[in-house]
């Protein structure tokens, strides 16, 4: 008789995170909330630059150059840091750049100069890029990685949170006041910053006596583990030889797809306000009031994007939100009244799993070339600082077309959903 065949071994269902990371999370997610609330101010001071300190959309949209620019200065010198001395120095960083920049915000209202404003801006975005560029892997290394796109589009779902308090703070303490150029000043400004850049301080000193466990980086064990699969299978090869990040397509593809994600992202949250006053005739406080509902709608697609992976695979959901935002700009560039607003407040909702999900397909199996790999993907953000800039100058005399732009990168995103995505 044949001895019977051992049974197949199952492995064991990937749970969320671990308990004993669960402190950790609960902060690292809090820091995704907390550079929401600063990117999505900074579409409030467009709107505001443009009445008190009379500037063009284009002009205006140089907030978002500032903001994103530092993305691509500070994205590789946060990957640096954050490998030298690891996930909490470089969260601490962040942390320290946020809060001064928001402090520079005084004298530069006292100065009430545009370009002072943008400098503080950067400062602060150099903070907001250095956060981006470790929290992502933190999330990702506090758990399985095969749950890594589920914990990465939770703590995005609370940066929707943030993206909704942005709006919300803009709109009671900046806009209220400007409902014409003329009446319009900087002293509120002046002092919500610096109330931001207190709470922001206190916050840094306060994790700086959190003790955060040891981390084993979930893409790093695993490439450890097949070496030593390779190894002892006695193969005659013990391990491929590693490859560079740019021979790795799927990373490429992603960076690309982020690029144009964010662009897109930052040229229809720049010019939301002007889209509602100019095509809706709104009030700039109430443009901006609805500009929260439309941080709601992308911090409910996250919710709903995060439930839906459960049963559909995270590139396949990609691929479907970028096409239904390619028909929601083709419908909101018609300006066709409340249905051409109901789309692009709906941009939102679709646009909401896209940066988590292409991060964390692009990161995908590059074992220890991840937090460099990380800090590259933030990089990317910089593509905010070009696209606000060219949909300002098609603004400047059309508002409506100015979102046939973004059709190109949802396009693109799609294409990486349905095929780039594949490691290789």
């Amino acid at each position: 008789m044949q001895p019977a065949a051992p049974a197949a071994r199952v492995a064991p269902p990937a749970s969320f995170t671990e308990k004993k990371y669960v402190p950790t999370l609960i902060f690292v997610t809090s820091l995704f909330m907390l550079w929401a609330i600063a990117i999505t101010m900074g579409d409030v001071l467009n709107k505001h630059f443009q009445n008190v300190l009379s500037v063009s959309k284009a002009q205006s949209s140089l907030v978002q150059f500032s903001i994103f620019g530092a993305y691509a200065v500070m994205g590789i010198p946060a990957g640096l840091f954050m490998k030298r001395f690891g996930y909490k120095s470089g969260v601490l960083l962040g942390l320290g750049l946020y809060a001064a920049g928001a402090f520079l915000f005084v004298p530069a209202a006292n100065a009430a100069s545009f370009t002072f404003f943008r400098g503080a801006l950067f400062v602060l975005a150099c903070g907001l890029a250095t956060l981006e560029a470790v929290a992502h892997p933190f999330m990702a290394a506090l758990g399985d990685q095969r749950t890594s796109d589920q914990r990465l589009n939770f703590a995005q779902s609370f940066n929707g949170l943030g993206a909704v308090i942005g709006p919300l703070l803009g709109s009671y303490f900046i806009l209220s006041g400007t409902e014409a150029p003329a009446s319009g000043d900087l002293t509120s400004v002046k002092l919500l910053y610096l109330a931001i850049g207190t709470v922001i301080l206190v916050i840094a000193v306060a994790f700086a006596f959190v003790k955060v466990p040891a981390l084993e980086d979930a893409h790093a064990a695993e490439v450890h583990a097949e070496t030593e699969a390779g190894f002892y299978s006695g193969t005659a090869e013990v391990a491929p030889a590693p490859r560079g990040l740019w021979q790795r397509r799927h990373f490429v593809w992603a960076w690309l797809a982020q690029f144009l994600n964010v662009g897109a992202q930052g040229g229809t949250w720049a010019f939301f306000i002007n889209y509602g006053v100019e095509k809706m005739h709104f009030s700039d406080k109430t443009a901006a009031g609805f500009f929260s509902l439309f941080m709601v709608m992308m911090m409910t697609g996250r919710f709903v994007g995060t439930f839906l992976m459960r049963y559909l695979a995270p590139h396949k959901l990609l691929a479907a939100f970028a096409l239904a935002n390619v028909l929601m700009c083709l419908i909101v560039a018609q300006s066709w009244g409340w249905v051409s607003f109901v789309c692009l407040l709906l941009i939102n909702f679709f646009f909401s799993i896209m940066f988590p999900t292409i991060f964390s397909l692009g990161i995908k199996d590059l074992g220890a070339k991840t937090p460099q790999a990380s800090s590259i993907l933030v990089m990317a953000v910089a593509g905010g600082a070009v696209f606000p800039y060219l949909m300002g100058k098609v603004a400047n005399y059309d508002i409506g077309a100015a979102y046939y732009l973004p059709i190109v990168c949802y396009a693109f995103i799609a294409l990486f959903g349905a095929r780039l995505y594949r490691v290789r």
